[in-house]
């Protein structure tokens, strides 16, 4: 498995990975090729949980800043192709997608050993850079595409977490019959519903106060400009409070609009929580705010959904309709719809609720059920384990 981040990054292909190579190891022999973590003292080599982790010797620059990123992206591919390489032949070679042309070394080493390639798409490069203004030279632009479209027309298998991502990496050039769409998932056992007054809000100051949340990567395809913009609208509602929980890219900038806007009183900007708490955390808000902004559906998907509805919490998604999120919300009646970018709407949606015209009741608990039947890790899992058996006993035929 090729992927630069891995456990015990806080990633989010990070902590998906983990939990899929500790799954699959069960039944296969499992090493992750990796790098090293921004703030992590690592070894270049160990075995956890079954899966063998070897770290090649990577930069660990802070991500925030593009070029620093693209050097801890080039370190890790330059080392990596030489390191497996050097590896005993596997039978099947697997990468998500960070970096986003790490499939391309996954192709190089499957063809060397000939054995099948398996891509596993978190999202759409470099299209999502190129939307969200973070990648705008044209020969870059151009060099990424004929990079990303040669390894996803020669894959194997190229697995989508969802549909409108299917249709995007068609159009990229990935054969549409070596598709699998399967979603991300969340452990329902472990992220549960709490109580919405539980030892978290206490410690927070949020019992008295109805709760709006983001709770993820703060980057540039949240849309969270329109969540601060939207406090602008709702300055009399003395009960609200938004918090701001995660970190990333696009943090500062955040910070520094709440300021300007003179929403710092109702706006908090909190770190990632401890996995052990996000049950509590995640349940503390009366609503959560999923945003995607415009341009981007199927290009990412915000899986973060998933852990909000495994503890029983509605959501307000503020994306294109053809967004996954969009249509699992309006599948599963779990929350609140509006378009992208319309912060005087999110305002509204907010309003509606904290003035008792729109009720969230059942919201959370439907949310679960879907949770449940359809996000949970072991109907991914048990998808993701035929899947594997079928390419490599399809290679072997």
């Amino acid at each position: 498995m090729l992927n630069q981040y891995y456990w015990p990054g806080v990633e989010a292909t990070a902590q998906l990975l983990s939990q899929l190579c500790e799954e699959l190891a069960t039944d296969y022999e499992v090493t992750v090729v990796t790098g090293h973590l921004h703030g992590h003292d690592l070894p270049s080599e160990e075995v956890r949980n079954g899966v063998r982790i070897v770290r090649v010797r990577s930069t660990s620059y802070d991500r925030s800043q593009l070029h620093l990123r693209a050097a801890n992206y080039a370190s890790y591919l330059g080392d990596t192709v030489l390191t497996a390489l050097r590896r005993q032949r596997p039978d099947l070679v697997l990468c998500m997608t960070d970096p986003p042309v790490v499939g391309d070394i996954g192709l190089v080493v499957a063809r060397r050993f000939g054995v099948p390639l398996l891509v596993i798409s978190q999202d759409v490069f470099p299209e999502i850079a190129e939307r969200v203004k973070r990648l705008e030279q044209p020969l870059v632009l151009g060099a990424l595409r004929r990079l990303v479209a040669l390894y996803l027309r020669r894959a194997d298998r190229v697995v989508a977490i969802g549909h409108t991502m299917k249709r995007r990496l068609e159009e990229k050039g990935a054969p549409a019959e070596r598709i699998v769409v399967i979603p991300n998932w969340v452990d329902t056992t472990e992220l549960v519903p709490e109580e919405r007054h539980n030892a978290w809000s206490r410690e927070q100051g949020l019992d008295d106060s109805f709760v709006v949340m983001h709770s993820g990567n703060v980057g540039y395809a949240q849309d969270l400009d329109t969540l601060v913009r939207a406090a602008t609208f709702l300055r009399d509602l003395a009960s609200l409070q938004i918090l701001v929980v995660g970190f990333g890219a696009r943090h500062g900038d955040l910070t520094q609009l709440a300021h300007r806007l003179e929403v710092t009183g109702m706006i908090r900007f909190l770190g990632y929580q401890p996995r052990a708490r996000l049950s509590l955390s995640l349940a503390s808000a009366d609503l959560h705010y999923v945003g995607l902004a415009r341009g981007l559906s199927g290009f990412v998907v915000p899986s973060r959904i998933n852990g909000i509805l495994a503890v029983a919490r509605p959501v307000l998604v503020s994306a294109d309709p053809e967004s996954e999120t969009v249509k699992l919300v309006e599948e599963a009646g779990c929350g609140l719809v509006v378009p992208p970018g319309r912060p005087e709407l999110v305002a509204g949606a907010i309003r509606d609720v904290v003035e008792g015209r729109t009720s969230l009741a059942g919201m959370g608990a439907a949310g679960r059920a879907w949770a449940e039947q359809e996000a949970d890790r072991k109907v991914a899992f048990a998808r993701y384990r035929r899947l594997v058996a079928d390419v490599v006993a399809s290679s072997s035929r």
